[in-house]
């Protein structure tokens, strides 16, 4: 069994009973990650799997923080004994660093787990941020405009994402561009 194998698996586990919703998000950009293999090659398991993991930090079992992408980074680590890179793209998904440093934990996220390559990173994120909660394709626009509407304007979350746009639309530009480059016959 491949890597994103057991990861479908193990989210399936922790994610499709407790939060069903949650669990047609993971499998929608599961579903984007595998499309990005023209542009990821070898890393393209990696990639889908950090996708099938990437929100299992909000499963009941997990919540030890409240900041689902430490939570289910430690749990991977800790209790997985998880690839490093797989843990770190978990932990750094969608430009987690802004809703970090606005729960106090930027010291925590940075302190155990490094960024993996930004190529990877923006990869996830445009996995993660063109995804609506149904599983469905989204615009990154209307997918900021969701997660804004569902939090409301005060809360923690939608404060992150205010900071993280910027950082966020352009992981979706630098995915769209290799993309393009891709099927126009460059090299990414």
């Amino acid at each position: 069994m491949g890597q994103a194998e057991w990861a479908r698996d193990l989210a399936r586990q922790l994610l499709e009973q407790p939060l069903p919703r949650r669990w047609a998000h993971t499998q929608g950009v599961a579903a984007q990650a595998e499309s990005l293999a023209p542009i990821l090659g070898e890393e393209s398991d990696l990639l889908t799997a950090s996708a099938w993991l990437h929100d299992i930090g909000y499963s009941p079992e997990l919540v030890a923080t409240g900041f689902h992408p430490l939570d289910g980074a430690r749990y991977l680590r800790d209790v997985h004994q998880a690839d490093d890179k797989l843990c770190r793209l978990v932990a750094h998904h969608s430009c987690a660093i802004y809703e970090a440093t606005e729960r106090g934990l930027i010291d925590a996220l940075n302190g155990e787990f490094t960024r993996e390559r930004p190529e990877l990173v923006e990869a996830l994120t445009y996995c993660d941020m063109t995804t609506g909660p149904d599983g469905s394709p989204l615009d990154v626009a209307d997918r900021l405009t969701e997660i804004h509407l569902r939090y409301g304007p005060d809360h923690l979350v939608s404060r992150s994402i205010t900071n993280a746009t910027p950082c966020i639309t352009s992981s979706v530009r630098a995915v769209l561009a290799a993309l393009s480059d891709v099927r126009a016959g460059g090299v990414v």
